[in-house]
């Protein structure tokens, strides 16, 4: 039913453009209108699909950028049904940002809007900011080699989206080069202290204490990159997750092997690891971030922020 009404909505989106007009003159005027908002005629508008790319995105453009992203603060990326402003944003954008990865793809959505926008062919402005990523696969039997998305989890990574995004700045926008190019820069060297300082702080990890529990399996990147062992009640959001035979194949995991410490995201309904920790003893120890930032001015509100958290939540969880 989800998928039927996207289209539907798309559909009706796609006959407002074009009553509008969709010719180059009309979205040329229409971008040269929401640009008169902004304090400098060099500002790129640009759209991403979600507020972790938001972030990265913004550090590398810095104040050359006005960013709209799609899925909003603490909602669920994986699937998300566009509105209408976020059609016209992405029509008017100079530049639309992407994870890719298998993240975007539920109803295929992103495909769908990027189609209504008209920003398909070979030089679309559309870019992927987990090129050059090596991909990890979902296991799950019915999604056995499908690419798991969530690479950012491992701050190595997120500096190829920084990477990635300061090239894709310019190639669109070479006057600015240098600028794009300090930004990155500076902004990198933040994250590779974290990345070094995550390293040390987890090799400390006490023997048993080096299991991460959390219900969706999200920290695959995030475990290779740091030396830890994931575990979850179910592999990837979707539909059938947190089904009675998930929660009883993770408390036996738990109950086996003497964990103590489970984590639940900020992004998904607690009451499935709530089950968990009922049925195995074991206790919930905090709240992680994974596919959203935390609301601005709270805990988590930027990409290096949340990276910190997590770090710091779950070493402080473990060895408890």
């Amino acid at each position: 039913m989800k998928k039927r009404g996207f289209f539907i909505f798309l559909g009706i989106i796609s006959t407002l453009l074009l009553l509008v007009g969709c010719a180059d003159n009309d979205n040329s005027s229409s971008k040269a209108e929401a640009k008169g908002t902004n304090d400098s005629e060099d500002t790129l508008l640009v759209v991403t699909t979600y507020s972790i790319i938001y972030d990265i995105v913004k550090n590398v453009g810095g104040e050359h950028v006005e960013i709209h992203s799609l899925a909003p603060i603490g909602s669920n990326p994986h699937e998300y049904e566009p509105l209408p402003e976020d059609v016209q944003k992405s029509t008017d954008a100079d530049a639309i940002f992407y994870n890719g990865l298998n993240l975007e793809a539920g109803n295929s959505w992103f495909d769908n809007l990027v189609e209504t926008a008209g920003k398909t062919g070979d030089n679309a402005p559309v870019f992927r900011v987990s090129e050059g990523v090596e991909p990890m696969y979902l296991t799950t039997e019915g999604n056995e080699g499908e690419e798991d998305p969530h690479a950012w989890l491992d701050i190595q990574n997120g500096i190829k989206y920084a990477e990635n995004a300061r090239d894709a700045f310019i190639s669109i926008d070479p006057d600015n080069e240098e600028i794009y190019r300090e930004n990155t820069e500076s902004y990198i060297a933040e994250l590779e202290e974290l990345h070094e300082k995550a390293i040390d702080q987890f090799s400390n990890l006490p023997d048993g204490k080096n299991v991460l529990v959390t219900s969706e399996g999200a920290f695959k990147y995030f475990s290779n990159a740091y030396g830890i062992d994931a575990e979850y009640i179910w592999e990837i959001n979707q539909e059938n997750q947190g089904t009675p035979e998930q929660v009883t194949r993770i408390v036996d995991i738990i109950k086996e092997n003497g964990l103590e410490a489970l984590f639940v995201e900020t992004s998904i309904d607690p009451r499935s690891m709530e089950m968990v920790a009922n049925e195995s003893g074991a206790d919930i120890k905090g709240e992680v971030f994974t596919d959203s930032l935390g609301k601005p001015g709270e805990d988590g509100d930027t990409y290096l922020k949340m990276m910190e958290w997590n770090i710091e939540t779950i070493y402080n969880g473990l060895t408890e």
